[in-house]
């Protein structure tokens, strides 16, 4: 009688993958992985977002003790610290699949916090990974975001063709921390031209050109980023409604940055200029947008806000 077959590597498709936090970008994310072969184990406790989850190929958890007993890779995108610290604790206490386990944590969360579910996954005989991600649901649906991942080499190596199978580039930056520390900074650029995008926009429709025209003979040129091209198309087309991310993330995330920044010493007043029209656009109802709705506030700030079909309001 023939041994049965070994099973897939951590790395290989066909491998089981544990995902726990399939919201808006961990779904985007998470369905791409599914779509690549892998066996997705989806972790969430909101009932719709396991349906969905399904209906894109992943199979839902009963709980994060079957997914840490049996995955030997588990992605994490979570909301706060003290979901981190929570999901760390639970996969700790699990069974440790055969050949160990490595969790990526893919979240925006101060390096203490990391360093502190890093310290209590350990303890648990796992090992951890701190690699958050650059780009938006848009971008993670059409394989677009790039990874910052820090921790060992060897775990990024292992677990680097699963980061291909939703990201167009993907960065090892050094030891565990260092990837949000790289998050953090481009976090800085990504708000300051989502806003500043925003500003061109509105002045070229007050000064007659087309939106639309004006987006794309900019984008590709000079003066172009990768926010202008996503998110301008938004601005030009006026309707939000194909959330990216909505505001609810930077502006969880704005605390973070300014207290890393403070604690570097490190002044940072052109971000936090752009920060205030992320809180203008909550106060004014928009958060649930889209944060290339940033452009709405604008117009009204300029006093040539267009009409909306209402698809958005």
């Amino acid at each position: 009688m023939s041994a049965p077959d070994a099973p897939p590597a951590a790395g290989a498709p066909g491998a089981a993958i544990g995902f726990v936090g399939l919201g808006v970008l961990g779904s985007a994310v998470a369905a791409n992985i599914a779509a690549a072969g892998y066996a997705v184990h989806g972790v969430d406790p909101d009932p719709q977002a396991r349906a969905a989850a399904q209906r894109a190929g992943i199979v839902p958890a009963p709980d994060l003790a079957d997914a840490g007993a049996h995955c030997p890779v588990i992605f994490t995108c979570l909301p706060s610290a003290g979901t981190l610290a929570e999901v760390s604790r639970a996969l700790a206490d699990a069974p440790l699949p055969e050949g160990g386990q490595v969790i990526v944590e893919m979240s925006t969360l101060a390096v203490a916090d990391k360093e502190a579910a890093r310290d209590i996954l350990a303890a648990g005989g796992r090992r951890a990974l701190d690699c958050p991600v650059s780009g938006n649901r848009i971008m993670a649906l059409e394989r677009g975001l790039t990874a910052f991942c820090s921790g060992a080499r060897d775990d990024y190596s292992a677990i680097r063709p699963v980061l291909e199978t939703f990201c167009r580039k993907t960065h090892f930056v050094g030891p565990f921390g260092h990837g949000s520390k790289t998050k953090f900074c481009g976090n800085i650029l990504n708000l300051v031209h989502n806003t500043v995008a925003a500003e061109a926009m509105v002045l070229a429709m007050k000064s007659g050109l087309d939106p639309e025209m004006f987006h794309e003979v900019i984008s590709g040129s000079g003066s172009s980023s990768a926010m202008f091209e996503v998110r301008g198309a938004l601005m030009a087309q006026n309707d939000y409604a194909r959330e990216g991310m909505n505001f609810s993330v930077p502006l969880k995330d704005a605390p973070i940055i300014a207290e890393h920044a403070a604690r570097m010493g490190v002044p940072i007043p052109l971000y936090q200029l752009a920060v205030q029209y992320y809180h203008a656009a909550s106060a004014q109802g928009l958060a649930h947008l889209d944060a290339a709705a940033v452009c709405r506030v604008m117009e009204r700030a300029a006093g040539c806000e267009r009409p909306s079909d209402g698809g958005d309001a």
